[in-house]
């Protein structure tokens, strides 16, 4: 079990390097995260920007990069959608988020038959090492998703789920979280996590133990649900953390990581190919954790490829 993101570097030196397209990689930041995960063996980066502006966060961040490691553009844009090219083309394994908006980055992602779409729903998995908790937490979706309907829950969870299982776990325990721990058609997120529950019973989520309605401190703590007389074999000892939405997903990341010393690495799955999606301030090293997790993503001797069932 992992207990720490410093092992999914270790475990990924194992594996050897992953070729990562880096759509728009003229930043300093950017680049000095690359340069850290290939000279750990992690990666190896094709950078997809315009040359000068390559050159000169280069320059600004004492580093090199080879020419065949740049891949030249003209525009954000071009950068974003040649970067995915370049992992639908088989070229790269994984597609890394450099210094552009969100949202053009995941357009380019979402294109009709020349993006990384698949017939699974996309989502993004914030993995957090908590010095509170015994474990890493998966929170789902605080970056994509703005209000999920129940099916498409359904479908974050079963991501994060996978992601998981590719790393070992058997059976994730998930949390389906709201304000309060009973059902009340006044608060839908109650609703709707007693549905995953009983989904997660019948098999329409597989291979995960699903509980809720939890709140995050009877999901975190089994003492917790105890004074409340809550009987939950999720409790306490939670891998996943669904959301209601957005905001609770965003909010609740980011007080963990400014507030409770966090470290992160996030990851987008569903798609062809592992995605790292990382905030434009979020650390160096939250992307030098993010690109490890999504090595080990990638199945051995081969680029990940989502299970989309019959």
């Amino acid at each position: 079990m992992f207990t720490q993101l410093e092992q999914f570097v270790e475990e990924a030196q194992k594996k050897g390097p992953r070729k990562v397209a880096v759509a728009a990689a003229g930043n300093e930041l950017v680049l000095r995260a690359v340069k850290r995960a290939q000279a750990l063996g992690l990666i190896e980066p094709l950078l997809v920007a315009p040359f000068e502006t390559i050159q000169e966060a280069a320059a600004a961040a004492n580093l090199k990069f080879a020419d065949d490691e740049i891949v030249p553009t003209e525009t954000t844009l071009e950068s974003a959608r040649r970067a995915v090219e370049l992992v639908r083309e088989g070229k790269a394994d994984i597609l890394m988020k450099g210094h552009l908006h969100t949202d053009v980055f995941l357009r380019a992602v979402l294109r009709a038959k020349v993006g990384l779409r698949t017939d699974r729903l996309l989502s993004h998995v914030f993995v957090m090492q908590i010095p509170m908790y015994h474990k890493l937490l998966l929170i789902t979706d605080a970056a994509i998703h703005i209000a999920p309907d129940l099916v498409q829950k359904a479908a974050i969870i079963q991501n994060a789920v996978d992601m998981l299982l590719r790393l070992g776990v058997d059976q994730p325990k998930v949390a389906a979280l709201s304000a309060v721990e009973t059902v009340n058609p006044q608060i839908p997120s109650t609703v709707d996590a007693a549905c995953l529950h009983v989904m997660a019973e019948r098999g329409q989520i597989k291979n995960a133990l699903v509980d809720g309605p939890l709140g995050f401190d009877n999901a975190i703590s089994i003492k917790a649900a105890r004074e409340k007389g809550i009987k939950s074999a999720v409790a306490g000892d939670v891998d996943i953390v669904l959301a209601p939405d957005l905001d609770a997903g965003n909010i609740l990341y980011k007080n963990l990581e400014y507030l409770a010393s966090a470290r992160i690495a996030g990851i987008v799955m569903g798609a062809r190919a592992p995605i790292v999606l990382t905030s434009r301030s979020d650390p160096a090293q939250a992307r030098v954790h993010s690109l490890a997790l999504a090595n080990l993503i990638c199945t051995s001797g081969e680029a990940y490829t989502p299970d989309l069932g019959p």
